[in-house]
């Protein structure tokens, strides 16, 4: 009888230590869940270099690593700016010029491109796409318009050339004028006489599975009509919202029913098989006299807003399972641009690093352009410390029990 004992008292143990080893392989997989969903948060920002007084790229790295962001795009393919990100990890867009599309309809000019801004730094520089042109079918130009698709098809095939078209995509980025119709949202069409240009783009895009960029500025339409738009509305703040009417869903937000406009717009030309990326949006500190509604404060709002819309995974309401991608305008102040005083005040940080105003950053004390972070990845980053701490903790209590 007691040698039975003795052998149901090990069975026993055997079956303690079998729970215990499951319940510490579950907290270790909570663990890399939250290690994932830290990681996981992503918006971009809009790197411009149009100033005098920018920190060296080098500190650039270290300001967007401080502060989590891990996308930037770039308005060129400036090699000393790629070069500098190496091993950051940090993905990049790079574009090719407005001037330089109708050389890159020529075969073996984007080929040469390819091979000088892409090729020499992939390896250790997440290029993940190229924009071709910047708001071209908007502008007043017949040549770069006819060039665009051209010129998107050349740096696809080049970098087919290179087995890189997997992992690099080819776009475009649009401004908002394309749309000849936006409200109510599901209402939203493309103007006619860009129809010839869009409808090619939007089957090569689908072909190839790459997004429709926009470039989205809620500030634009708040601040040329402040008596028909409710500023609220336009800066993601408690509002009534509007209902659009086909569809009954309701939005709280200029830019969500703008980018359901488009979706629009796209089902309308026969694709509902390309999704709707935000290349830039923002909303700037300081304006002329007749800036309406550019001020610090909005600037403020708009954009802690819309970050944290993002930190959520949030999708509109037409695509409520698609988060919402978006980059940010603008890194910087620039004063050199020019323009309107908005033009450069939309930056998020000065020159010297240090934030134009808080959406969310903290200064650690430091100097510079280091010691600031986004207090919602550090809240999510604490909670998977601490949840790798739990796992350790019952790790700790198995060896206890066994040794």
């Amino acid at each position: 009888m007691r040698g039975r004992d003795r052998f149901t008292k090990k069975e026993r143990e055997r079956e303690m230590g079998g729970i215990v080893l499951v319940s510490l392989l579950f907290c270790l997989l909570i663990s890399a869940q939250w290690i994932e969903i830290a990681s996981a948060l992503k918006f971009g920002i809009n790197y411009g270099q149009i100033a005098n007084d920018l920190p060296a790229p080098t500190q650039v790295v270290s300001l967007l690593q401080s502060v989590n962001v891990n996308r930037v795009k770039l308005y060129d393919a400036d090699p000393k700016v790629l070069s500098a990100f190496s091993g950051s990890n940090i993905e990049f867009i790079i574009s090719v010029s407005n001037g330089n599309l109708s050389a890159m309809t020529d075969s073996s000019q984007a080929q040469a491109w390819v091979a000088e801004y892409v090729q020499p730094y992939i390896a250790g520089t997440r290029i993940t796409c190229i924009l071709v042109g910047n708001e071209v079918l908007a502008g007043d130009s017949a040549s770069d318009q006819s060039n665009l698709l051209p010129a998107m098809k050349s740096i696809y095939q080049a970098l087919t050339n290179l087995s890189l078209q997997n992992q690099v995509n080819v776009s475009t980025a649009h401004k908002l004028d394309i749309l000849a119709t936006s409200y109510p949202p599901s209402s939203g069409t493309f103007r006619e006489d860009l129809a010839s240009y869009l409808q090619p783009i939007l089957n090569f895009l689908s072909q190839i599975n790459s997004p429709f960029l926009i470039n989205a500025y809620p500030f634009f339409a708040y601040s040329g009509d402040p008596n028909s738009i409710s500023l609220p509305y336009a800066l993601f703040e408690s509002n009534a919202g509007q209902i659009d009417s086909n569809t009954n869903l309701t939005y709280d937000n200029m830019l969500y029913a703008q980018i359901d406009a488009v979706y629009a717009a796209m089902k309308a030309m026969g694709h509902t098989d390309i999704s709707v990326a935000v290349s830039e949006t923002g909303w700037p500190s300081k304006g002329d006299t007749n800036e309406i509604g550019a001020s610090v404060e909005n600037a403020a709002a708009y954009n802690g807003n819309l970050l944290k819309r993002v930190s959520m995974n949030q999708g509109t309401p037409h695509k409520p399972d698609v988060p919402v991608d978006v980059h940010v305008f603008a890194l910087f102040n620039e004063n050199s641009k020019p323009g309107a005083t908005s033009e450069r005040n939309y930056g998020l940080f000065y020159p010297n690093g240090t934030p134009v105003y808080n959406i969310g950053l903290q200064d650690t004390g430091s100097t510079g352009p280091t010691g600031v972070y986004f207090t919602s990845s550090s809240l999510e980053s604490s909670t998977a410390k601490l949840m790798i701490s739990y796992g350790m903790g019952i790790l700790v209590l198995v060896v206890s029990i066994f040794f």
